[in-house]
């Protein structure tokens, strides 16, 4: 079992009704991660929309996570 800190922006924190938070998976990738959460959240938006932070540094979907990592999900930004 993995550890993290999740922090959510716009759409992502208006359906989880939390901004961050620590949660303990079994996820063994993001993407595993990200699927689990749009579950558990009912998130809308398909992973291929966000990017993905994790410490500080963009990553790919398939990075492995590690106990204490903070992972950002970014939906899109509209703008004008």
């Amino acid at each position: 079992m993995t550890t993290l800190h999740l922090q959510y922006y716009a759409q992502l924190r208006e359906q989880a009704g939390v901004g961050a938070e620590r949660v303990t998976t079994e996820a063994a990738s993001l993407g595993e991660l990200y699927r689990e959460l749009a579950q558990r959240h009912a998130f809308s938006l398909p992973a291929d929309a966000l990017k993905v932070a994790v410490n500080a540094q963009f990553s790919d979907w398939d990075r492995p996570l590690e106990d204490g990592d903070t992972v950002v999900f970014i939906p899109p930004v509209a703008g004008g």
